[in-house]
């Protein structure tokens, strides 16, 4: 493994994007603290906020009632998913102009891999791209840029001079600059890594560089103790991409959303929204996994899966996600429900389903009609951008919002809105 002499990625990390996406929107707000919260309601907390926000102490995380004490004229936006991937679709065209994206990690994180006198100049290439970012998108929407010999190193670098700055870390400056960060501003060591590492008498990234590869990876307990190693060094590893496992949604209730009639429409929604994304990937599912937090903290949380032959039309997921509503609720018809979670798993790729050879001519006519069904509506809802057809009645969800929602990692398809 040869250790790469030149710059080989840039990565580009946007500063608190949906609260910067905010304050370009409404110039009123540039130059304020923001938070951006996931329902309208105090009983929440801030799921973004703006480098104002920040600086005063009302990060992710943070309750409103908090932020309100720490930022006394915060202003408070919920969240638009919608307008924050059209802004993120736009970005990626800016960029693209300029440079080829080798891969989004983000709707605000891009990678992208350098060529010729990209790796030469690379303040140069940061200016060009910033000038056509605020140009294209607007002065609000910053962005820090990492440069470095591997995608790892690139991404740390771009973290380390927030909000709008630019690090490069060549192979010759290694480890030095390293050594000011923490443990936990390295990407793959969460909380649990960290108090493993301590636990091992690894309290420092300076610790960390000195250990070799064999002890990185029993400290791992996998061969990606070995990848982090190398990483760290600047060597470029490719990581295997993961393949998909499940589709699903989970949705926190406003007060009013939580007795078990409005919850259950709510996850009859969240379910027939995970049906829809998986029916466009292609694939079926055979398992549903309803899972419920009482709004009584003793009473905890419920949860259980309903199996069936492979099925990607609505009437068959609803059918189970009701079956397994009415086993949670049992004697309990009036208990109150804080969260609703529902995940379709066990999935295939469509051409991997094996019919049933056992089932009933009868249910799978039925079944069949049901998919032509459901192929039917969700033609008929693209073509008219919005549900207007819904298997069962289709409530206005919690909180007004009933579009998909950006998760790390996934970015929705503006059709999933």
């Amino acid at each position: 493994m040869r250790l790469p002499d030149q710059l080989e990625r840039l990565y580009m990390d946007f500063d608190s994007f949906f609260a910067s996406v905010e304050q370009q929107d409404d110039p009123a707000l540039r130059g304020r603290p923001v938070g951006v919260i996931p329902l309208d309601t105090d009983g929440t907390s801030l799921i973004a906020a703006s480098k104002e926000a920040k600086a005063a102490g009302a990060t992710r995380g943070v309750s409103v009632r908090e932020a309100r004490q720490l930022c006394p004229g915060i202003a408070l936006r919920t969240a638009r998913h919608d307008r924050y991937v059209v802004v993120h679709n736009a970005i990626l065209a800016s960029v693209g102009a300029i440079l080829p994206i080798r891969k989004v990690w983000s709707v605000d994180e891009v990678e992208c891999a350098l060529l010729g006198w990209e790796r030469r100049e690379p303040e140069r290439l940061a200016a060009t791209l910033k000038a056509r970012l605020a140009a294209d998108i607007g002065p609000a929407v910053t962005c820090s840029i990492g440069f470095s010999t591997n995608q790892f190193l690139a991404k740390v670098a771009a973290e380390m001079n927030k909000p709008d700055g630019l690090v490069i870390l060549r192979a010759q400056d290694l480890p030095g600059p390293l050594f000011s960060l923490q443990l936990t501003d390295l990407p793959g060591i969460a909380k649990s890594m960290q108090r493993r590492l301590l636990a091992a008498g690894v309290d420092s990234v300076e610790a960390l560089w000195n250990l070799s590869p064999k002890h990185a990876r029993a400290l791992w307990g996998s061969v990606n103790g070995e990848r982090f190693w190398a990483q760290l060094r600047g060597f470029d590893v490719e990581i295997p991409d993961t393949q998909r496992m499940m589709f699903g949604h989970g949705r926190i209730l406003t007060p009013d959303w939580r007795g078990p009639g409005r919850a259950r429409a709510c996850a009859r929604l969240l379910a027939a929204k995970a049906a829809r994304r998986m029916r466009r990937a292609g694939y079926y599912a055979r398992s549903l996994s309803l899972s419920l937090t009482w709004e009584d903290e003793e009473a905890g949380r419920w949860g259980a899966d309903a199996h069936f032959d492979a099925a990607s039309d609505d009437h068959s997921v609803l059918r189970a996600l009701d079956g397994l509503f009415a086993e949670a609720l049992g004697p309990h018809r009036t208990r109150r429900i804080k969260k609703v979670h529902v995940m379709l798993h066990r999935i295939i790729p469509a051409d991997a389903r094996i019919e049933n050879l056992f089932e009933p001519p009868e249910a799978r006519s039925r079944r069949h009609r049901w998919e032509a069904a459901t192929g039917a509506m969700d033609k008929l809802n693209k073509r008219y951008e919005s549900c207007v057809l819904s298997v069962g009645p289709r409530a206005k969800p919690p909180g007004g919002y009933a579009g998909a929602k950006i998760a790390f990692g996934r970015i929705p398809d503006m059709e999933d809105f």
